[in-house]
């Protein structure tokens, strides 16, 4: 029997933790009981003092796992909410795309994320990126269509490496990495009090110099366009199409800049709605740009789409922060303004040169195939973009967990930080080999109902197709470095760790490239990019313990090892059923379905914690839905 805990703590002393919900309800298994326990959040505590909830949220509740395994109250978005600086009541989750309100006017500070919360930001990211990812397909479509796969599309995918470098540096990777576990510590710090506003502080110390410096970069690319050319793709036919187009795209340098800044602040303050949005603005004003343009200004359109949706990005983030920065809280009030601080310069230097090794890889790609037949740099970029659609959805959950995994090292919760990665791992791992398969199986399929059309040949897609399985291979390596370098940047400190295991797999990438461009063309390019990733992502693994959050090593590859031998048997299925049907839609549908029958079947038999905690989480919902609760 459990015993419910009085409503009312005491004041002259520690409120005792309540223990975790250890009955099992009607149909429910004992698995689903412990989940169900771990993700409980009291309400009797959301009365209780400051004082009093500081002492109960360090300390340990025993989870019922049938392991034995201790965690922290509050791991994985459970556990006692920290109460508002004013002792008051904390808020509920609010209404605004199923968020929880940031830190209000009284001062209140927001709880640890429940499992809820965290479904609910990962659904809203999830149906934005990916209607972002569909407005990219219709992009690379129109692209493919207006003007084929040729030397001037080979023009703008050269320039095309700019806004590459700029999203990875300044919005996915980079500056991501700086600035989320900057605002984390500052609402951290307010949390607990500190004079005057930390968040304001942080954002006059940083967003002005950063925003110097992005204009600097950006005229640096304009006036350097000629030579960037020539560096990049020293065997282009026409350089001075890919400089007008180049000159164009630069301006993202500026957009994407502050772009990131505000998805980073806004995803640190748990507003996920805006940021998940960028990518969808950003794409709309690209094929605009083509199909308002095109017929005048020719491929230059779709590079002035790219200044356009840049521009877009900021426009619609702004708003949202703005409502944030605008907040007062009582310490503001009372004790002033707080000092500017910067950002701290090791750690600045150290993202920026990892995300630069990362994107890197795209140089070497766009060198090693400029001195290919024309329309090979175009065979490359479609088949990653292709390919890559898994990986995006795989770490599209640590775009969620990373601020929380930084706000519980803010906090000094390793143990919450610890458990929220290796779930992290397992379930993206789990996404990215189902969408492996599916590409490996159905890639002629894929190319040819997404782009064969216009001037993109079966030729065309026979070559993409070809690439795109090759790149496939390294799809779970892309995802373990998206997850795990994460770890390394979330507690707020410069690590020259991840930086040097990029900087050896951009060694391998270059060496197996330049070695077989000649005898394999665009596959050789495509296997060097694999596998260099691949060793960037076990360098990383080795590394996890004292540099960053410390996760077991032996048990994450065990665990990975399940849906490895999952996916290689779904592919084999999914390639005989797609052979079996002439017309390439219903080929596709018939290889897509059997590879994720085949998948989800035999890592739940495996025991694969990702595919058992997906299957559970749907089992969750449908269960609610049937019962009218929301």
């Amino acid at each position: 029997m459990t015993v419910t805990p009085p409503r009312t703590p005491r004041t002259d002393g520690p409120v005792p933790v309540p223990p975790a919900r250890s009955v099992t309800r009607p149909g429910e298994t004992a698995e689903e009981a412990a989940e169900a326990a771990e993700a409980t959040t009291p309400a009797a505590d959301a009365t209780a003092t400051a004082a009093t909830a500081s002492t109960a949220t360090g300390a340990e509740t025993a989870v019922g796992t049938g392991a034995g395994t201790r965690t922290r109250a509050g791991a994985d978005g459970g556990g006692l909410p920290s109460p508002g600086a004013d002792g008051g009541k904390l808020p509920a989750a609010g209404a605004d795309d199923g968020e929880l309100p940031a830190a209000g006017a009284d001062g209140g500070e927001l709880p640890p994320p429940s499992r809820g919360f965290l479904a609910k930001a990962t659904l809203v990211t999830a149906v934005l990126s990916v209607a972002g990812s569909l407005l990219g397909l219709v992009r690379d479509q129109a692209l493919a269509r207006l003007f084929g796969a040729g030397s001037d599309t080979d023009a703008f995918l050269v320039a095309w490496t700019v806004p590459e470098f700029a999203a990875t540096l300044l919005i996915e990777d980079g500056l991501a990495f700086a600035l989320i576990p900057a605002f984390s510590m500052a609402l951290a710090r307010r949390a607990r009090g500190v004079p005057g506003d930390p968040v304001r502080a942080l954002v006059a110390g940083t967003l002005p110099r950063l925003s110097l410096a992005f204009v600097a970069v950006g005229a640096l690319f304009i006036g350097l366009a000629p030579q960037l050319v020539d560096v990049l793709a020293p065997g282009l036919p026409d350089p001075a199409l890919a400089v007008d187009c180049t000159r164009l795209t630069a301006t993202c340098v500026v957009s994407f800049g502050l772009a990131g800044y505000c998805s980073a602040a806004l995803r640190a303050h748990r507003r996920y709605a805006a940021p998940a949005a960028i990518y969808v603005a950003y794409n709309t004003g690209i094929i605009t740009g083509m199909f308002v343009l095109g017929g005048h200004w020719g491929v230059r359109s779709a590079a002035a789409g790219v200044a356009v949706g840049g521009l877009l990005m900021v426009v619609v983030q702004l708003p949202s922060l703005l409502r944030e920065l605008r907040k007062r809280t009582v310490n503001e009030a009372v004790a002033g303004q707080e000092e500017a601080r910067p950002l701290d310069t090791l750690l600045l230097a150290t993202v920026l040169l990892f995300a630069l090794c990362r994107q890197s890889q795209v140089l070497i790609e766009r060198f090693l195939a400029s001195q290919l037949p024309a329309g090979a740099i175009s065979h490359l970029n479609y088949a990653q973009k292709v390919a890559q659609m898994p990986m995006i959805l795989s770490v599209m959950v640590c775009t969620v967990t990373f601020p929380v995994v930084a706000r519980a090292l803010a906090e000094g919760d390793t143990e919450r930080a610890r458990s929220r990665v290796e779930r992290d791992l397992a379930l993206a791992a789990c996404v990215v080999l189902l969408g492996t398969a599916a590409v490996v199986a159905c890639a002629p399929q894929i190319v040819e109902v997404l782009f064969q059309r216009g001037a993109f040949t079966a030729r065309d897609t026979a070559a993409t197709a070809g690439v795109m399985r090759v790149y496939a291979l390294g799809l779970l390596g892309q995802t373990l470095v998206g997850v795990l370098v994460r770890s390394y940047f979330s507690a707020g400190r410069g690590s020259w760790y991840p930086v040097g295991a990029m900087a050896a797999g951009i060694v391998v990438t270059s060496w197996i490239g330049a070695l077989s461009v000649g005898a394999w063309g665009v596959y050789g390019i495509a296997a060097a990019n694999a596998t260099g990733i691949t060793v960037t992502a076990l360098v990383l693994l080795a590394g996890m313990g004292p540099r960053s959050v410390p996760v077991g090593i032996r048990d994450v590859l065990l665990e990975l090892s399940r849906p490895v031998r999952a996916a290689l048997v779904a592919t084999l299925a999914g390639s005989f059923a797609a052979g079996r049907f002439a017309d390439p839609a219903a080929a596709l549908a018939a290889g897509g379905l059997t590879v994720t029958v085949t998948f989800l079947l035999l890592g739940r038999a495996l025991g694969s914690q990702g595919v058992v905690s997906a299957l559970r989480s749907v089992r969750s919902v449908t269960r609610r839905l049937s019962h009218g609760r929301s």
